[in-house]
């Protein structure tokens, strides 16, 4: 089972969670289950999107850039 309080390895401070999958350091630094580290740059927007597995409708962390 993956560890709630995921720490930054940079600054060794906890993330904070924005969305299920999703967390953010405030350095600039994200986390994502799917793709991992990565540093947000300022034309990023954090959504949720519904997508359909088998029956039933999930709530999915999406990045999209302006």
């Amino acid at each position: 089972m993956e560890n709630n309080k995921r720490i930054f390895p940079n600054c060794g401070r906890m993330m904070k969670q924005q969305f299920i999958g999703l967390k953010h350091c405030k350095y600039g630094m994200s986390w994502k289950r799917d793709i991992g580290y990565f540093e947000r740059t300022g034309d990023m927007v954090f959504a949720l999107e519904r997508r359909k597995c088998g029956k039933k409708w999930k709530q999915v962390p999406v990045i999209r850039y302006k």
